[in-house]
C-alpha cells in the first residue's frame, strides 16, 4: 500500500513536470526499469531515491510525499 502511494505520487509530479520516464530515470541516475517499479508499486522508493527525486522535480520531500489516510 504505502509503495502504491509513493509510485502514484511520483509520476503524477514527473508528468506535471514534463518529465518522460526516460528523461527523468536519467536525471534521478536509476534505470527505467527502477523508475517503473517505484511508479507501478512493486518498490518502496528509499530516502536518498525521494530526496533525489524532489530535488530534480524542484519540490519538497513534504510535497511530494503521500498525504496520511485519516
Amino acid at each position: 500500500m504505502e509503495a502504491e502511494k509513493w509510485g502514484r505520487r511520483i509520476r503524477a509530479f514527473r508528468k506535471l513536470k514534463g518529465y518522460t520516464q526516460e528523461g527523468f530515470a536519467r536525471n534521478l541516475g536509476v534505470s527505467v526499469s527502477i523508475l517503473g517499479e517505484v511508479e507501478r508499486g512493486n518498490r518502496v522508493p528509499d530516502e536518498s531515491f525521494i530526496e533525489d527525486a524532489a530535488e530534480v522535480l524542484k519540490v519538497t520531500v513534504e510535497e511530494l510525499t503521500p498525504k496520511k489516510d485519516l
